[in-house]
């Protein structure tokens, strides 16, 4: 694992919370980690929770998202032992000490039963969003989209290829699919991948993340206040935006990729 990627979660870290007198203290297993697709809210959501008193946003930690595709390859207690040292890792160079740690890492949620193993007294929460307003926004972003170059800061490339949780043998009509199609399916393997992980998580949704505050305060057992003050700016301007900006033959086609998800969650 490249050291310089734990510099950068490192140095992520102490500037969103600082060094504080905790910062030599037993690290608090009591980690909460938040996750979905990516564009579902992730960000904003573990933003909140990391602002709380006690707490302290990890953000998305760089080394355990580049370790993930191969992780999901690994038995769970393996992957867990992994796991548990990365962000032991990075959790004591950016001197977290005695703050709950709040990592945000969307893919995570590849690896749940192993993130449960290792963290037995961590919080689970997963972000969910409409698949076809996650599709707008990830056809915005373009991280999946034809043409696309570069790659994120865990140093994995943007574009159309298939990625570690595309299911084996369809690899190349993953590579092959349109932009939007290649979106939905993005949507629906991570949120498959929690509902059949077997492991107990706290869900906000995207469209009430404003009053998502006092359900989640109870979950994490901490004051519903703070959390209120940041959640409750969340705004609705982006729920339902694949009604104007999807044409109905992307929506045809998303619908056809997601629709038997989108109604077993709701949607």
């Amino acid at each position: 694992m490249s050291s310089l990627l734990y510099v950068r979660a490192a140095g992520r870290v102490l500037r969103s919370g600082g060094v504080s007198g905790a910062s030599l203290r037993r690290p608090d297993d009591r980690l909460v980690f938040v996750f979905g697709c990516p564009r579902s809210g992730t960000t904003f959501l573990a933003g909140a929770i990391g602002a709380a008193p006690g707490f302290v946003d990890l953000g998305e930690v760089h080394p355990l998202k580049a370790a993930i595709p191969e992780l999901t390859r690994l038995q769970a207690d393996a992957a867990a032992l992994r796991l548990r040292r990365i962000l032991d890792r990075v959790r004591r160079l950016g001197l977290v000490g005695s703050r709950r740690g709040v990592e945000q890492t969307p893919e995570t949620a590849f690896v749940l039963p192993a993130i449960a193993a290792a963290f037995p007294e961590a919080t689970l929460v997963h972000a969910v969003r409409d698949g076809r307003d996650v599709v707008c926004s990830l056809l915005e972003r373009g991280w999946l989209s034809r043409g696309r170059s570069g790659t994120d800061d865990a140093g994995t490339s943007y574009g159309p290829h298939a990625r570690f949780w595309v299911e084996p043998g369809l690899e190349r009509e993953f590579a092959e699919a349109t932009d939007a199609r290649r979106a939905a399916w993005a949507w629906r393997r991570y949120v498959a991948a929690v509902r059949d992980s077997g492991v107990r998580c706290h869900e906000v949704r995207y469209e009430s993340l404003a009053d998502s505050a006092g359900a989640l305060a109870a979950v994490l057992g901490c004051d519903e206040r703070p959390l209120a003050a940041v959640l409750g700016h969340a705004h609705s301007a982006s729920v339902g935006r694949h009604r104007g900006e999807l044409s109905p033959d992307e929506l045809a086609e998303v619908e056809a990729e997601v629709g038997s998800l989108l109604a077993a969650i709701g949607y």
